[in-house]
């Protein structure tokens, strides 16, 4: 009876199993591509509303805009509301079971996901811009990124605290929103991670699925200013870019 040759053989295929496991567990590791793939399903679902339950991001900017003499009162107004919405659980909870996402991820995030989507889309509508164009949306996924959002600005031309002319937003290339829209992906779901929210590693909720009402505040709080800033604040032209350029090349 050979006890060391079965025993080899045992340890090879014990260390097999170990290695597909972690393999699979590689496969399902959340990706930037499926972070913003997460993002295009809530940020879809804030434009259009949820019937019933939310207006689309037109109506509610509209509502705001004929409540207050000016866009900034009006921002303000509207982010002081969601604020108070991100951290009222039986909000969050009656969205998630509406929103169907490409990836598992907590029913809770989802529903914040789309609250705070909603909000900024409404800031950069009550801005004078459209936020179903691909240059706006990908600035709406860049103010997501909470305090990274000038690193992942950088190199746009796109300046924090400077409210871009529309004109200068439409030259953004292609190439270019692809490149914030990567570097979103990876700050959210590095975010997430860091904070428990979701296990990279198995795209399973943690604690429940349940998002903290702190966290929730404070960082979209965050992701409101930035929205302000750089929707909102006092419009100026580029002075680096000439009118006729392309910013960032396809």
């Amino acid at each position: 009876m050979d006890t060391a040759g079965d025993g080899a053989a045992a340890a090879i295929s014990k260390g097999k199993e170990q290695l597909d496991k972690a393999n699979q567990k590689k496969d399902e590791a959340l990706s930037s591509q499926q972070m913003v793939d997460i993002l295009d399903v809530c940020y879809d679902k804030a434009l259009q509303g949820i019937p019933k339950v939310s207006k689309s991001v037109d109506e509610l900017a509209e509502d705001y805009s004929s409540k207050y003499p000016t866009a900034e009162k009006a921002a303000k107004a509207l982010v002081a509301n969601q604020l108070v919405k991100c951290t009222t659980s039986g909000f969050l909870t009656g969205l998630g079971g509406i929103i169907t996402l490409p990836v598992a991820v907590p029913a809770n995030v989802s529903s914040v996901l789309y609250v705070q989507l909603r909000m900024i889309a409404a800031v950069a509508k009550l801005g004078g811009y459209e936020p179903n164009t691909d240059q706006v949306q990908t600035l709406v996924y860049a103010c997501m990124t909470g305090q990274a959002v000038a690193d992942v600005l950088k190199g746009t031309g796109v300046k924090l605290g400077t409210k871009i002319a529309t004109a200068s937003i439409e030259k953004i290339s292609g190439a270019t929103l692809t490149r914030i829209n990567q570097k979103v992906g990876f700050r959210l779901i590095t975010k997430f991670g860091q904070t428990g929210i979701i296990n990279l590693g198995k795209m399973v909720p943690l604690a429940g699925g349940v998002i903290g009402g702190g966290f929730d505040l404070v960082t979209t709080n965050i992701i409101a200013q930035n929205a302000l800033k750089l929707f909102i604040e006092t419009t100026i032209e580029r002075s680096e870019q000439n009118d006729s350029d392309t910013i960032g090349e396809d």
